[in-house]
């Protein structure tokens, strides 16, 4: 393989990579810096990222401009990819999650049922690949607070095999 063909692949594994990721914007804000001669605007945005199979991240970006806000977003959640435990399209179990006064509970759901949640859980949700949860946002209704109470409870999840080997037990003598 000469160095272009090297090139190629090289070039087609990080678009791969790009591509396998879906990425969600949960708000944009706009805020106001007054100086001598007015107003100077700039922008944040909030974005989760998530590849639909127990990975997800959230990143924050600021910049002068909108697109460029989302941009520095995405490749902040991309830094910031962690597995979260899934038990087939919902979670293995009940939890509850924290970040500042923001909590957020989230329950498995049977096949079928769908995402039951407000816009940034619904947003982290989807990301992760979660199809089938029922969710209740607690406590402010900040979206930075409420999608990092998500990720928390995600976090917080283990699978049937995580807590039985925790346990020192064999899975089939579980009987879960």
């Amino acid at each position: 393989m000469d160095r272009r063909q090297a090139e190629g692949v090289r070039v087609a594994e990080e678009f791969a990579e790009q591509t396998e990721y879906i990425d969600k914007i949960v708000h944009v804000n706009r805020v106001a810096k007054v100086v001598k001669g007015g107003r100077r605007f700039s922008f944040s945005a909030l974005v989760v990222v998530g590849n639909r199979a127990g990975r997800v991240g959230i990143g924050l970006g600021k910049a002068n401009e909108v697109p460029e806000a989302i941009r520095k977003a995405i490749d902040k959640a991309k830094k910031n990819l962690q597995t979260v435990a899934l038990a087939g399209t919902t979670i293995p179990h009940s939890v509850v999650g924290h970040y500042g006064a923001g909590k957020v509970m989230l329950k498995p759901a049977a096949r079928g049922t769908g995402i039951t949640a407000g816009g940034p859980v619904r947003a982290v949700m989807e990301a992760v690949g979660v199809a089938d949860v029922l969710t209740k946002s607690l406590g402010t209704n900040n979206p930075h607070n409420v999608v990092k109470a998500a990720v928390a409870g995600l976090l917080q999840l283990r699978s049937k095999r995580e807590i039985a080997r925790a346990r020192g037990k064999q899975r089939e003598a579980m009987r879960v």
